[in-house]
Parts: structure tokens; C-alpha cells; sequence
């Protein structure tokens, strides 16, 4: 009779159910994104309970951060697809589905009686051999320019291949690499905007090569202006109104009430004039204008933009190098932004403010437009993956070939490397060479091919010495993905296969599952 330590509701979970919770979970979590895995890849269709909001999507992150889960270990894959998602952009399903198969391979373990400390350590050496084999084919094209754009430009037709823009991937593949390369090798995207835009078609999607407001210029202003000084503000422009702070005013004849507003109207006018003494042509206000002000910046020449919300304003400070003032006494102290070109351009049916030539000519704007808005948003999800990706490569420029080209390889690796291993670490070190094969299976079924003969075929042609053996998943056939041009980022997969054993381990290594009671609420 085992002795009650525990309040009442809390519950506690030993050893074998504890275990068996964990890996059931996490393999759940597993098989329901591995279907979204390739090029070949599904989507899920993901609807709000309170707002009723529909996205469709194939974009591991986004499904897992979009459900409610109970399990531990469920928590802890969509965890790891979080990180992915944050440090490189994409991979989020790979590292989800290969954690799974770990621990689908550790149940197994388990039940032979291998203790879970002994598959850790066989898992240790099996991922530092298949690490090991990924850096020795790594390849590095950093010194060759167009070599290295050719690398960049198949990481970005890789990584879209599996999206929803799959089928413009060249078109989508060149815009990115565009993008990215006009950072010059900095990882802050925040210079790449995306509008989106309902109507047209997916390849209506054009990359701008300046900065694009969603706003429309002022009534009277002009509607091109160049060589443009831009004062970008936040402060309030709507004193028409008498606002003498909120206090009630008792006026005994309206002459008095004439007064008051003329005197609002002197103050508005003496800080519009304070505004166009800093020597502008351009006044952008995250607030809005109201019609007085904004007449008297009109006659001096001043293009007025209103309403401009915060991530617009911020962003263009940031593009034209500028500051956002709210106070205009001081003249000298304010950083001025700068462009060449203001126009008014039009897209479907609405009108937008382009700024060309900006100070920050590492900025650009891609405009994404599609049939509903679920294409737009999942559009915008796949090239902020490709973008992300890329961003990395630049910096870290290595890569390897995709198509479960790099699994096999690792595989094999990890095989070679447990023929050497003495004891039952060694069966543990085979499961992960299984693991990992398991990638290219699932790549072959979600396209209907025969996975096992394609991958016993794969893993054949490995052994033969063809290193750039992958799946060529149009034909259905084992191609070289040399030649295929599939290729995919060292870091990503580096980053996946660490993940993915880091979180299997830490699984791996659970007895005993605590759930702490609900703290109760003292009734008052």
C-alpha cells in the first residue's frame, strides 16, 4: 500500500506511465505536422474558437503555436519548433518530426529494457558522428560571388518548394535573394517590409526598391515631390477645437468664445511655423492633421502625410534615417530623414506613398498580392521562411544538399560509427541512424511514393559513394541534387539535428510527472 503524500488533486505519475505519456505525446505531435514535410507537403487548416479566424498554412511554427496542448512533452517539441523558428526562420517541421521519431525509436529501446541513461549516450554519439559528417560535405562558396548567389538562390527555391508559393518558386526564389543580398550581410529583416495586398494573382508579387506607406497623401499636398527632407513626427495636430484642457469654459458673449479660438489657432499656427522652420518639404505625423494646420503647411510647400500608424512611422524613420520628434524648438537637435523621390503609387485599389532613393539603401518593400487573404498571410509566412534563411546563409555560408540527400549521409555516418561501439550504446546509436532516415520515408509518402524501396535505394546509392544522392521527388526516383540544385542551409540542418537530440534527450531522460493542484481562492 503506497502511502498518499500529495493534496488532493494533485496527481503524480511514475516510471513506466510517465514515460509512456511523454513519448505518446510528443510522437502525436509529430505525426501531425510530418504530413506538412517536403515539397510534396499538406496543409492544415487552423480556425479560431473566439474569433472564428481561418489560416491555412503548412508552416510547422505556425500550427504548433496555434494549438492547445496539455502533454508535457508535447509543449516541449513546440518549444523547439518555436526556437527553430526564431534563430533560423525555417525548419520548424524537420526539427519537430526527427525529435518525434527519436523517441519513437527510444519506446522501442525501452521495451527491449535498455535503460533510458544508456540510450542517451548511444544518441550522444551517434548525433556528434552525423554532425561530423555534415561539416565534411558542407561546402562554402563565400569567395565567389556568383556561386554564392547561384547557393542562395537554390537555398530559396528549397526552402519555397515545400509552400504554398511552390509553383512560381524561381520567381519568389530571385526576389528574396535580391532582398536579402541588398542587407548586405545584416540579419535585421526589419529593413525588409511586406505589404500584402488582396487581389491579382500570387506572381503579381513584385520586390520595390524603396520604402512603401500604406497611407495616402494629404488632399491639397502634391503627389510627387523630389529631393525631399522629411521631418517625421508624433504630436497632436487637431487643436480646430477649443481644448483648454478638458476645464469648462463659461463665456458671457460669443465675441469671448471668437477669442478663445483664436487664440488656439495662434498656437497652432505658431507651432506649424516652428514645424517648417526646420527647413522641410515633407511633414510625416503618426497623428492626425486636422484641416487647418494641414492648409497652412500645403501653402508653404509641404507635402503632409497623416495617420501614418507606429510600425509605419518607426519603420521609415529607421529607412530615411531620421528621428521621430515630438518637439519642434529646437531645430539643430532634430535628425531629419532623407529621400529622393516621394509618389503616390497605385495597387489594386488602393493608394500607396513610395519613397525612393532612401538613406538606408539596404531597404526595400516587397508587395505580395493573392487571391483571398489566407493566400496572402500564408504567402507572406513562406517568404518570410525563404528571407530568414537566407539572411543566415549570408553570414554563415556554408550548405549542404537537401532532398534527404544530407540525412542519408548522416545515416550512413552514424551506422559506420555504432559498428565500433561496444555494449547496448550501440543499439541505441543504429535507432538514431534509423531516425533519421525516417526523413526522407516521410518526404516519399507525402508525395504517394513507395518510401521504403525509395529510401532502401537512397541509402544503396550512399553506400556506392554517390554523395549527392537525394530524392528527386517529381520523378519519384533517386536524382542528384547536385545537378537538381536542391540545397539547403548548413546551419539550418545543423541547427535541427541539435535540436531535435537535445529535446529527445531531455524526454528521454523523465520518471515521473508531477501536476501541482490548483491553488484555491479564499472566499472573501
Amino acid at each position: 500500500m503506497s502511502m498518499q503524500i500529495f493534496g488532493d488533486e494533485a496527481t503524480e505519475e511514475k516510471a513506466e506511465n510517465a514515460r509512456l505519456s511523454s513519448f505518446v505525446g510528443a510522437v502525436a505531435v509529430g505525426d501531425l505536422v510530418k504530413s506538412t514535410l517536403g515539397p510534396k507537403g499538406m496543409n492544415k487548416i487552423l480556425q479560431s474558437v473566439s474569433t472564428g479566424e481561418v489560416s491555412v498554412t503548412n508552416d510547422g511554427a505556425t500550427i504548433l503555436k496555434s494549438i492547445q496542448l496539455d502533454n508535457a512533452a508535447a509543449k516541449i517539441l513546440v518549444n523547439i519548433s518555436k526556437v527553430q523558428d526564431d534563430e533560423i526562420g525555417d525548419g520548424t517541421t524537420s526539427v519537430c518530426v526527427f525529435a518525434s521519431e527519436l523517441l519513437r525509436e527510444a519506446e522501442k529501446l525501452i521495451a527491449m529494457k535498455i535503460h533510458p541513461q544508456t540510450i542517451i549516450e548511444g544518441y550522444r554519439i551517434a548525433s556528434r558522428a552525423a554532425l561530423e559528417a555534415l561539416e565534411k560535405v558542407a561546402v562554402d562558396h563565400a569567395s565567389d560571388f556568383e556561386q554564392f548567389r547561384l547557393d542562395l538562390f537554390n537555398i530559396a527555391r528549397t526552402t519555397i518548394s515545400s509552400k504554398v508559393l511552390a509553383q512560381d518558386k524561381n520567381y519568389f526564389a530571385n526576389l528574396a535573394v535580391d532582398a536579402v543580398l541588398r542587407l548586405k550581410g545584416s540579419t535585421n529583416l526589419e529593413h525588409i517590409q511586406i505589404i500584402k495586398k488582396v487581389g491579382g494573382k500570387l506572381t503579381d508579387s513584385y520586390l520595390d526598391e524603396g520604402f512603401i506607406l500604406d497611407k495616402s497623401i494629404a488632399v491639397n499636398s502634391p503627389k510627387r515631390m523630389e529631393n525631399v527632407n522629411i521631418l517625421i513626427a508624433n504630436t497632436s495636430m487637431d487643436t480646430d477645437k477649443i481644448k483648454v484642457f478638458g476645464a469648462r469654459v463659461k463665456v458671457d458673449s460669443t465675441g469671448k468664445l471668437a477669442e478663445l479660438e483664436r487664440a488656439e489657432r495662434e498656437k497652432m499656427k505658431a507651432k506649424v511655423e516652428a514645424i517648417a522652420a526646420h527647413g522641410i518639404n515633407c511633414f510625416v505625423n503618426r497623428q492626425l492633421i486636422y484641416n487647418y494646420p494641414e492648409s497652412i503647411l500645403t501653402e508653404k510647400g509641404i507635402l503632409v502625410i497623416e495617420h501614418a500608424d507606429f510600425e509605419g512611422v518607426e519603420r521609415l524613420s529607421l529607412v530615411t534615417g531620421g528621428e521621430i520628434a515630438s518637439t519642434f524648438d529646437r531645430p539643430d537637435l532634430v535628425k531629419l530623414g532623407r529621400c529622393e523621390l516621394i509618389e503616390e503609387i497605385i495597387i489594386g485599389e488602393d493608394k500607396l506613398i513610395k519613397f525612393s532613393g532612401v538613406a538606408a539603401g539596404e531597404a526595400c518593400t516587397v508587395v505580395l498580392r493573392g487571391s483571398t487573404n489566407q493566400m496572402v498571410d500564408e504567402a507572406e509566412r513562406s517568404l518570410h521562411d525563404a528571407l530568414s534563411v537566407l539572411s543566415q546563409t549570408v553570414k554563415e555560408t556554408r550548405v549542404v544538399l537537401g532532398g534527404g540527400c544530407s540525412e542519408m549521409l548522416m545515416s550512413c555516418a552514424v551506422d559506420e560509427a555504432a559498428r565500433k561501439v561496444k555494449g547496448k550504446k550501440a543499439i541505441a546509436a543504429e535507432a538514431f541512424g534509423r531516425a533519421l532516415r525516417q526523413i526522407p520515408t516521410i518526404l516519399a509518402d507525402n508525395a504517394g511514393y513507395d518510401s521504403s524501396d525509395l529510401v532502401a535505394r537512397l541509402r544503396a546509392a550512399h553506400y556506392e559513394g554517390q554523395s549527392d544522392a537525394g530524392l528527386d521527388m517529381d520523378q519519384g526516383t533517386i536524382g542528384s541534387m547536385k545537378a537538381l540544385g536542391i540545397t539547403e542551409s548548413y546551419k539550418l540542418k545543423r541547427q535541427v539535428v541539435l535540436s531535435a537530440s537535445e529535446a529527445a534527450e531531455m524526454i528521454i531522460r523523465v520518471d515521473d510527472i508531477l501536476r501541482a493542484a490548483p491553488r484555491r481562492r479564499e472566499a472573501v
